[in-house]
This record gives C-alpha cells, sequence and structure tokens, in this order.
C-alpha cells in the first residue's frame, strides 16, 4: 500500500515510516497538516495515518476537509487523545479506524491489514453525461445544451444504457437484453422503433447527431 502519515513527531513519524516500510509499504511522512492536505489532494494515496495535533491544520480538519472534498481514501487517527469522546469525535470526522498512542507496530501493521481487506466502496452514480448530453437518474431527467428533453421510460431506460457506455457499439441482442429482458430475437422491429423515435428526440433539434447507426453491427453513441 502506499501510505501518507501526517506526524509533527519526527522521531514518531520515522519509526512508523521505518516499520511500515519494513512491512512492504511505500510511506510519505509530512509533518504540518497543510502540507499534508496538499499531499493528500493531489497524489494517490491506499491509506492516511494522522496524528489529532499538528501545527497548520489539526488532524481533525483535515479529515473533515478530505471527506468534503470527496476523497474517501481509508483513514487511521494515531494519537495521544484517547477519551471516548475524542475517538466519537475522530470517527464522526471520517476516520476509519482510531489507535491511541501508545501504540505497538504490530497492532498497527494489523490494523492496516484490516482496512486492506475491506471491499472498497463505490460512490453510487446519480448523474451521467456524455457530450452535450447529461441524465439524471434521481430525477430522471435528460437534457442536452441546457435543453429539457421528455422521454418515454423505455426511451430513457435506451439512453442510459448508452451514456453508461459511451463509444461502445451496443448490438440489437444487447439492448434487447439489457433494456427489455429479452434473452432472444422475437422478429420484431421493436429496438428500431425506439431508437428512431430516440433518435428523435436527443439528435434531429439539434446541429450534430450523437446516436449513430452502424449498419449491419449495431448503434453507437459518441461522446
Amino acid at each position: 500500500m502506499k501510505i501518507l502519515v501526517a506526524e509533527d513527531d519526527q522521531e514518531t513519524g520515522d519509526y512508523i515510516r521505518k516499520g511500515l516500510s519494513g512491512e512492504g509499504h511505500v510511506v510519505d511522512h509530512v509533518t504540518e497538516g497543510r502540507a499534508a492536505l496538499v499531499q493528500a489532494t493531489t497524489a494517490d494515496y491506499d491509506l492516511f495515518i494522522v496524528d489529532r495535533m499538528m501545527p497548520g491544520l489539526d488532524g481533525l480538519s483535515l479529515v473533515k476537509s478530505l471527506r468534503a472534498a470527496q476523497i474517501g481514501t481509508p483513514v487511521i487517527f494515531l494519537t495521544a487523545l484517547g477519551s471516548v469522546n475524542d475517538k466519537v469525535d475522530g470517527l464522526g470526522a471520517g476516520a476509519d479506524d482510531y489507535i491511541v498512542k501508545p501504540f505497538a507496530m504490530a497492532e498497527l501493521t494489523a490494523r492496516i491489514a484490516a482496512i486492506a481487506r475491506r471491499p472498497k466502496l463505490q460512490r453510487e452514480v446519480t448523474e451521467l453525461d456524455v457530450g452535450p448530453l447529461h441524465l439524471d437518474l434521481i430525477s430522471r431527467t435528460v437534457t442536452r445544451d441546457g435543453r429539457k428533453i421528455d422521454l418515454q421510460p423505455r426511451e430513457f431506460l435506451i439512453l442510459k444504457h448508452f451514456m453508461e457506455r459511451p463509444g461502445r457499439v451496443q448490438t440489437r441482442a444487447m439492448l434487447l437484453d439489457a433494456v427489455w429482458g429479452i434473452h432472444f430475437d422475437p422478429k420484431t422491429s421493436v429496438v428500431e422503433t425506439h431508437i428512431s423515435r430516440l433518435r428523435a428526440k436527443i439528435d434531429k433539434p439539434f446541429d450534430k447527431p450523437l446516436l449513430q447507426t452502424l449498419r449491419g453491427v449495431g448503434y453507437v453513441l459518441q461522446p
């Protein structure tokens, strides 16, 4: 794992860095809160280890800033502040674990291993954008260049399917399976009919067509 350690005490930081490096981790160490925030928001890390008391920006504010910036990287607080209220505040700010100093390196590495085993949580996607097209899954609205487009439920599902796969060809069979749940060819023009209706709404009133037909192959939504 690539780990950022935010610890203002140089000796403690060196101890953590050496211990975790010995376990095969790549470790960066900063001693000031604002420097930690810059480092955390400009480089990719798998884990942050954060002290609560740091100059410039305290650990609690640091973690709150990371979560406000939608950075979901796991955080372990490693601090001398060990009251129940301190732990509640730390976990409430967005930390995933809380270790009180003095600590054993074996416990820290075990906690890191436990976090590494957790499945990564993905943010739920509620909006899709492909070029000038915008689709909102919550309000179930579609716009192109800011102009609202009214779609029937099946048309909305077809467009959602394409917008989740921009630039990827979708065959007739793929669309039947994904949108209608039909796993065989019903020998009807249902796909072609709905594609024609969808294209009339998202393309015809505008200058540039986005939903294109590849004859003999399928359809593709070009970004």
